[in-house]
């Protein structure tokens, strides 16, 4: 234990002694195999009050409303020396015990068999767990100190960033906030560590990995993490001050995760559903989450403060937390050596797509986007709903804004994004001040002018404009054109094959407002039997009839609505999405203006 943590040990004894109020936990699987654990806490110097326990609706890095509380089960409670006590099931996903002295233990079951970075995963070979979605907690009391001590088998080892004890299976945490941003690794874990200077300090950073692979894969892994990290330092010129000195890559890749992605103050989650000889592809997520450690984790919306574990904070700053990450994720593996610049340059056409050729790009605003995260952001509800023709990703969206903006300043004031980044950094991320849309307003002026800032922030953040990306990829170097020009098409089919019928293809999703699919009146659920008198099976036989047709051309239609067979005619398009073309392959040679432009923004 360094002096630093032996220090913040004993002003957390004596916070508990003062107060003497402290909530303890117990973690241990005896059912693993069957994916269940054995939860116990004990929260002592409490209030005469009900004391109300309550598993977490909402967790840090989710928009959205989640019922963890749906795998609790076999609830009891005592008062820690062998007297039972009543407890009553208030809520779903609420106990409470009416009398008790001060002293409390509840002891629950958790089922968990969901190892993602969101839900919690309990298995005979390893734990993994998101707090929210694996701990009660106590409510009214946010600031007592925490314990937490895991029961595990011999030779598994624990990643977490919770602070460490003397005792290797024993943590604390300050409080619930810093507890439930706190994820959790246990089993046969690989950990590759590295020190990076920061000033007149050395942070540590780590890899936990569990992974079917060797000590020299970790350590080759984490050198190309040492490359990620450095390289998003720049754009920020600092690191973020970890808690305790330490950032830790969680890292689970194996078939047996879901896959996902998720932030937490001083360490991230990652699972990957994939074997470890396959994560050369795979080194955007790694580079997404890290950047969050500055971008929503310290410079943060003030929507989204403080966090509430009751239910989703709806945030109206989405598209700068997440979409600005996301176009710095790949831009970053460019910089970083790990990925060439034209896997960048296809992502920012995906962007531009999401910007220019979805309904909620067009007609709806980031801010929008975002505060619709509390019913998208991995929420799933029986009833279908309308977000093809209401909503576009704040990631993608965001993305799109990124780019534009990344794009203007080089061009009209020699800024980058990155000197925004840099400036919110020092106003809102190492102050720890959450923003607001005025607040990033005034920043953006702040190295442009307010009269481009106020246009920009009214058109594209408070509005919906359209944006010139073509003129703005023309200064460095770059074509947008139509990915399929000339061609005919009907639409994105979101399609499987029909098994009910011989033939026919059914729509699985709403279609898309404005095209020609929605125009002719097709919508989710109904079945494309023929189209210009041809049989279709399969989604090939769509291809096969619109290539022997131009946009304009109109082609009769027969699909089935519930039991009924109509017959009308659809006007093939063009698809409006775009590709993005370096100028040399279309035989145009690039001014040293261009190139130079190029160069300063891809890093190479």
């Amino acid at each position: 234990m360094n002096v630093r943590i032996f220090i913040i040990v004993l002003v957390f004894c004596f916070v508990h002694q003062a107060y003497a109020q402290h909530i303890s936990y117990s973690f241990m699987a005896p059912n693993a195999v069957h994916h269940e654990a054995v939860i116990t806490v004990l929260a002592e110097g409490i209030d005469t009050t009900p004391a109300v326990f309550r598993m977490s609706r909402s967790s840090p890095g989710r928009y959205a409303t989640h019922e963890f509380g749906k795998n609790v089960y076999d609830v009891k409670a005592d008062d820690g020396k062998g007297h039972t006590l009543v407890v009553v099931k208030t809520d779903a996903e609420v106990y409470t015990v009416p009398k008790h002295r001060g002293r409390v233990r509840l002891t629950y079951t958790l089922y968990g068999n969901y190892a993602d970075g969101t839900y919690a995963g309990i298995d005979a070979t390893n734990y993994h767990l998101n707090m929210p979605a694996t701990f009660m907690w106590l409510k009214g009391y946010d600031n007592a100190l925490i314990t937490v001590h895991f029961d595990v088998p011999l030779k598994w080892k624990i990643a977490t960033q919770l602070t460490p004890t003397s005792d290797p299976n024993t943590f604390t945490a300050p409080g619930l906030q810093l507890f439930m941003d706190a994820p959790v690794k246990i089993g046969r874990l690989l950990f590759s560590e590295w020190n990076e200077a920061n000033g007149d300090k050395q942070f540590r950073f780590r890899l936990a990995l569990e992974a079917d692979a060797t000590q020299a894969g970790a350590d080759s892994l984490a050198r190309q993490l040492k490359k990620i990290v450095e390289t998003e330092k720049k754009v920020f010129g600092e690191f973020p001050d970890y808690d305790w000195g330490m950032y830790t890559f969680i890292a689970s890749i194996n078939p047996y995760v879901h896959g996902d992605g998720m932030e937490h103050r001083n360490s991230t989650m990652i699972s990957l559903p994939v074997d470890f000889t396959e994560i050369n592809n795979l080194y955007g997520v790694f580079s997404h989450e890290f950047f969050h450690c500055w971008n929503v984790e310290r410079i943060r919306p003030k929507t989204i403060e403080p966090f509430n574990f009751e239910k989703s904070n709806m945030c109206d700053g989405l598209w700068l937390a997440e979409g600005f990450t996301r176009y710095y994720d790949q831009l970053i593996l460019v910089r970083a050596g790990l990925a060439k610049p034209e896997s960048f340059i296809q992502k920012a056409a995906g962007l531009i797509n999401a910007k220019d050729n979805t309904p909620g790009g067009k007609y709806y605003s980031p801010i929008e986007n975002s505060q619709r995260a509390v019913y998208a952001d991995a929420s799933v509800a029986i009833d279908k709903n309308n977000y093809p023709n209401m909503y576009t990703s704040y990631y993608a969206y965001g993305g799109a804004i990124a780019l534009a903006l990344d794009l203007e300043l080089r061009s009209r004031f020699h800024k980058t994004l990155d000197d925004y980044m840099r400036l919110l950094w020092v106003r809102y991320g190492k102050t720890e001040i959450a923003y607001t849309m005025e607040g990033l307003q005034e920043a953006l002026a702040a190295i442009s002018n307010e009269a481009y800032a106020a246009d920009f922030f009214d058109h594209y953040i408070f509005g919906h404009k359209r944006i010139e990306y073509a003129l703005l990829l023309q200064q460095m170097g770059y074509t947008l054109e139509r990915q399929d020009a000339g061609k005919a098409w009907i639409g994105d089919i979101s399609k499987r094959r029909n098994g009910d019928t011989l033939a026919g293809l059914k729509l699985t999703s709403n279609t898309v407002v404005n095209t020609p699919l929605y125009r002719a009146g097709l919508d989710v659920d109904d079945v494309i039997l023929q189209l210009d008198n041809k049989t279709i099976m399969q989604d090939t036989d769509i291809t096969n009839v619109l290539a022997s047709h131009k946009p304009g051309d109109m082609l009769g239609i027969t699909f089935r609505h519930h039991v009924t067979t109509r017959h009308t005619t659809i006007t093939a398009d063009e698809n409006p999405d775009f590709v993005i073309k370096p100028m040399e392959e279309k035989g145009k040679k690039i001014t040293d203006n261009q190139a130079d432009a190029r160069k300063g923004w891809l890093g190479q």
